[in-house]
């Protein structure tokens, strides 16, 4: 069940991606030239689309995968083309607009279904795979520790997901961005350690059988975030 934290978190970035970043989000998103600083997000973000698509199966007929905080749809098409069939989630009417578009046509012998939602909704049913990039990155790790709970006990084989790496330099970072007053700016992300993530997991009953295994660190400019995977055995 939702906390009331994630519920308030979850309002505050649906209003940031859905307007406020809207616009910027469909231009980093695409192939569009962009700044200097937000190339180096880009970088970043298809570096770890890449690295958490190698960690999947790479024939995944038969399976199903969901794409939590699908945003453009880039990764679930990506699974798709696979042979997947992937159900993609995201809390933004907008960006579930702008991947439906980009997606028609393009996701070769598997499907993909576009679908505005909180991705810990068990409505959307069980699944082989998750994988959620940056989806949690903004929420407290208790809250995260919650959400893979949930998501796990509909899950078969895996769940992938990013965090935002707790490190000196990314804790200066994030504090002089606060001293700067910004109406454009998205909701502060929550770095939390490595360790801390893997003491959740291993220590929630809720996720008994679950492991953490592969992890891998993407650091390009303005980008830094880290993947881990978790695997039932």
């Amino acid at each position: 069940m939702p906390t009331a934290s994630y519920a308030t978190r979850r309002g505050e970035l649906e209003t940031y991606f859905d307007r406020t970043a809207a616009k910027a989000w469909e231009r980093l998103t695409s192939d569009a030239p962009v700044s200097g600083i937000r190339a180096t997000v880009r970088a970043g973000r298809d570096a770890m689309r890449a690295k958490l698509l190698s960690w999947l199966p790479p024939d995944l007929r038969g399976k199903r995968v969901l794409d939590a905080g699908c945003g453009t749809g880039a990764l679930a098409v990506e699974a798709a083309r696979r042979g997947a069939e992937v159900v993609a989630v995201d809390i933004s009417p907008t960006l579930i607009a702008l991947a439906q578009d980009r997606a028609a046509g393009h996701h070769g012998t598997g499907s993909v279904s576009f679908h505005v939602g909180d991705m810990l909704d068990p409505a959307f049913g069980q699944f082989d795979h998750v994988v959620g990039m940056d989806c949690l990155i903004h929420y407290k790790p208790a809250d995260v520790q919650r959400a893979l709970a949930g998501l796990s006990a509909r899950t078969q084989r895996s769940i992938l997901f990013t965090f935002a790496p707790r490190s000196a330099f990314l804790m200066a970072f994030l504090t002089v961005g606060r001293l700067v007053p910004r109406g454009d700016r998205s909701p502060a992300i929550v770095p939390v350690a490595e360790a801390t993530l893997r003491r959740l997991v291993t220590g929630d009953p809720a996720m008994a059988g679950w492991h953490p295994v592969r992890t891998h660190r993407v650091a390009s400019g303005f980008y830094t975030s880290q993947a881990l995977e978790l695997v039932r055995r």
